[in-house]
């Protein structure tokens, strides 16, 4: 097996002491990948070849990053079959869902590339006579981006993408789960040609993770980070941030709520809760975990919802062409087995108890789930969904913020005066309205609020995460100065 190397100021280069770390199939337990594993050494010199490169690479004309950048969509299209392997056999995801990555990422690219003249300035009136000023948008220096693993190729494409359009460089730290597949993407910016350390890989061994990113997070080079993950590790990083004065920007956790109101179409809610909660086995930050019926549609809605759901199986990726793939490692399916068991102990209905073999599970649907069962208040991240009844649309509001989260939501209903009032309630940044809650485009803002994190991602919005405003003045006479 070839060793996935790291990549440092365009070199491809192995752990210090030759450190390495294997990455396990999570279905048949065979090596997925061999990766080359950094020290706290190996980092620091990312770190610093990200540095070097950043002076020639922020002096960029938008127009030659916008070329490679689009041309390292074009590269990343053309390891398709490569990225969906790697994927399958480190994540244990689908190859319908690998694929989708793949798109999607290049995408990001694409937007990112169309960014490059976005980062615009303003004149502002001065009351200083014969004095113009302006503000203007500098790239902010180089960028440490964490990405995970549940949709590798989209989330470090994003993690990557505006940094580079804004003139920024990047340290990319790969998730351990899945190191060919974030190194894939690291070829194809590097053979669409990025001068050498304006992209920098690093991974390590999984024990290795936390002082890795502390000893990023700490190096005077790095100027901003950018985080993917659990609200957990969110946290953790925060903190080691907020001690070096230094901003983040994080994509966290969620517990998505789907509310569907008395005069939803109840056909088209079932199709959106099946796909929201299930899809990529529910190992989705914007996965619906929490369905909140109006009590007068919900036992129609509930028989449709069961019976569709027992439609979709799970299977091994790499032998069966199911819907649904694997769970990442048996620690999720043991979560969502402790879920299930104190939710029944509590007096939920099971209505459909997924079966479990190892790390392939079927989609489980509990009902008349209450506040005080694990199940409504921690995150699954599984095929497992919670459903609630409300009596109209307050209470299915109020159930609907009864979480710290707040990534995303959905709401069903045919009034849409009615529907809009319940949507702009919700405590969430993202709400899509009569469809799913797993959804993204490359240009619209994507973040959350509460323990879900904060900044935002996507097109133009992103600008102001990785850029520095600065203000110049222009004086055309002499100043009065009293001294």
């Amino acid at each position: 097996m070839a060793l996935v190397h790291l990549n440092i100021a365009g070199e491809d280069r192995i752990g210090e002491n030759d450190a390495q770390f294997e990455r396990l199939n999570p279905v048949s337990g065979t090596s997925a990948s061999l990766c080359a594993a950094a020290s706290k050494n190996d980092a620091a010199k990312a770190a610093v070849a990200a540095a070097a490169a950043f002076p020639a690479w922020s002096h960029t004309g938008p127009g030659e990053r916008r070329t490679l950048l689009n041309k390292a969509a074009e590269e990343l299209e053309n390891r398709q079959d490569a990225l969906i392997n790697a994927m399958v056999q480190e994540t244990g995801a689908t190859k319908m869902w690998s694929g989708f990555n793949v798109m999607i990422a290049a995408g990001m690219l694409r937007e990112a590339a169309a960014m490059t003249t976005q980062v615009t300035g303003k004149t502002i009136p001065s009351n200083r006579p014969g004095t113009l000023g302006l503000a203007i948008r500098k790239p902010a220096g180089p960028i440490l981006a964490i990405a995970p693993w549940n949709a590798p190729v989209i989330l470090s494409a994003r993690a990557v993408a505006m940094p580079l359009a804004c003139g920024n460089t990047v340290v990319l730290k790969g998730s351990e789960i899945c190191p060919q597949t974030h190194r894939l993407l690291i070829d194809a910016l590097i053979a669409a040609g990025l001068p050498a350390g304006v992209v920098n890989y690093i991974n390590n061994a999984p024990e290795d993770g936390p002082a890795i990113v502390e000893t990023l997070i700490k190096h005077p080079a790095i100027r901003r980070i950018n985080f993917t993950g659990s609200t957990r590790v969110g946290k953790i990083i925060a903190k080691h941030s907020a001690e070096n004065l230094k901003p983040v920007l994080l994509e966290l956790g969620g517990k998505a709520p789907m509310a569907v109101l008395s005069d939803a179409n109840i056909g088209e809610a079932v199709k959106g809760a099946v796909f929201g909660a299930f899809f990529n086995q529910g190992q989705i930050c914007m996965s619906t975990e929490r369905l909140i019926l109006d009590e007068a549609i919900a036992d129609e809605f509930v028989a449709a919802f069961v019976a569709r759901a027992q439609g979709v199986a799970a299977g091994d990726p790499a032998t069966k062409n199911t819907p649904l793939g694997s769970v990442v490692d048996l620690r999720t399916a043991e979560h969502i087995s402790a879920l299930l068991e104190d939710a029944e102990a509590k007096g939920a209905d099971i209505l459909l108890r997924g079966s479990a073999e190892g790390t392939i599970l079927q989609p489980s649907i509990v009902d008349r789930v209450t506040p005080d069962m694990n199940l409504w208040r921690d995150e699954s991240f599984g095929p497992i969904v919670a459903i609630t009844r409300a009596r109209g649309d307050d209470e299915i509001t109020r159930l609907a913020n009864d979480t710290p989260y707040g990534l995303a939501a959905s709401v069903y209903g045919s009034d849409i005066g009615r529907v809009i009032s319940v949507a702009e309630r919700i405590e969430s940044g993202i709400c899509h309205i009569n469809a799913p809650s797993v959804y993204d485009e490359p240009q619209m803002p994507f973040g959350g609020i509460k323990a879900s994190g904060y900044g935002r991602f996507g097109g133009a919005f992103s600008i102001d995460e990785f850029t520095e405003v600065r203000w110049i003045t222009i004086n055309s006479q002499p100043v009065h100065l009293p001294l």
